[in-house]
């Protein structure tokens, strides 16, 4: 008998020897940051940012790389695609959500081939105007759009821009035409020439011009009003009850990345984004820091993806 408990406590033993310790991350190694767009933006330096005090915090080295092209899906993609534990990760954004609706050649799934950490940020978009505009909320601009058309500057085809002007019809039943340029820049200048009398834009591209008086800030997309603009009203207070388009950013892995790096790394992400100085670098790129854990930033990618979806299907748009 006494024999038997010997074996069995040594095989117990022997199998907690070579049993595999949870997964974590590996100090020794680099952990990249993959942003799918150009460097020197907007969200190129949120994800330098995360990277820099990730880097802080763990005490290992955090890199951010840029992979660009194909609108951010080759970046997006190369993520899913990576080896999931926790060494390579993606700034993610609203478009993400996005891309499938519009492009029938996307090789991910945004709701399946990801596992989402935390969202880090939002930024308000908003509905500018030139002076001459009638208008002074969106409530203005519905009313102008009944009587005669209008046309709306967005920064390209299939954008956020894009779907809050095709949602803002929808729920206003109106018909403003979005013309679309390659970016911020041309839509902008052709908006202070009064050649567009209408623009969707992030605030920090349009304050100058607004405090100089060479265009209005109009209406606020999101639920609460922005704080580099305060003096404009959310649509949704002023013409159309829960309107919502926003644009965010997050973190998230390859799907299948051990639950315990992903809590790791969720867990350092919201130390992070609880930091004034976090705050306050954020609010001069003209972001809102808006931490949200794993479950609650995947609900978010999930009902973007779906609403957009439908907004997208609505319009007639096919992917191509």
């Amino acid at each position: 008998m006494f024999r038997q408990r010997q074996v069995w406590l040594a095989a117990v033993l022997s199998f907690f020897a070579i049993a595999p310790a949870a997964a974590q991350l590996n100090p020794s190694r680099t952990i990249t940051i993959v942003v799918p767009i150009a460097a020197g933006g907007g969200v190129d330096a949120i994800g330098r940012l995360v990277a820099e005090k990730l880097q802080e915090r763990l005490k290992q080295s955090v890199v951010v790389e840029n992979r660009t092209g194909a609108g951010g899906t080759v970046g997006t993609d190369s993520v899913a695609k990576a080896t999931p534990d926790g060494h390579t990760l993606l700034l993610m954004e609203s478009s993400s959500a996005i891309s499938k609706w519009l492009n029938k050649d996307v090789p991910f799934d945004v709701t399946k081939d990801f596992a989402p950490i935390a969202q880090v940020g939002t930024s308000p978009l908003m509905m500018f105007g030139h002076p001459s505009v009638e208008a002074g909320d969106a409530k203005g601009v519905i009313a102008l759009a009944k009587k005669s058309p209008l046309q709306i500057a967005i920064p390209g085809v299939g954008t956020p821009h894009h779907l809050a002007n095709l949602m803002f019809n929808a729920a206003a039943k109106v018909d403003i035409t979005s013309v679309p340029y390659r970016g911020t820049g041309p839509g902008l200048a052709d908006l202070l020439a009064g050649r567009v009398p209408l623009m969707w834009a992030t605030p920090v591209a349009l304050i100058p011009h607004v405090q100089a008086g060479k265009a209005k800030a109009l209406a606020v997309a999101s639920l609460k009003r922005a704080a580099l603009l305060p003096q404009a009203a959310t649509i949704a207070e002023s013409a159309l009850p829960g309107f919502k388009v926003e644009i965010w950013f997050g973190v998230s892995a390859p799907a299948k990345t051990p639950p315990a790096v992903v809590a790791q790394l969720a867990k350092e992400l919201e130390a992070i984004m609880a930091m004034p100085d976090v705050h306050e670098r954020m609010r001069k790129f003209g972001f809102d820091h808006a931490y949200a854990g794993s479950d609650a930033f995947r609900k978010l990618i999930a009902d973007d993806h779906a609403r957009y979806g439908e907004a997208i299907r609505a319009a007639g748009i096919a992917p191509k």
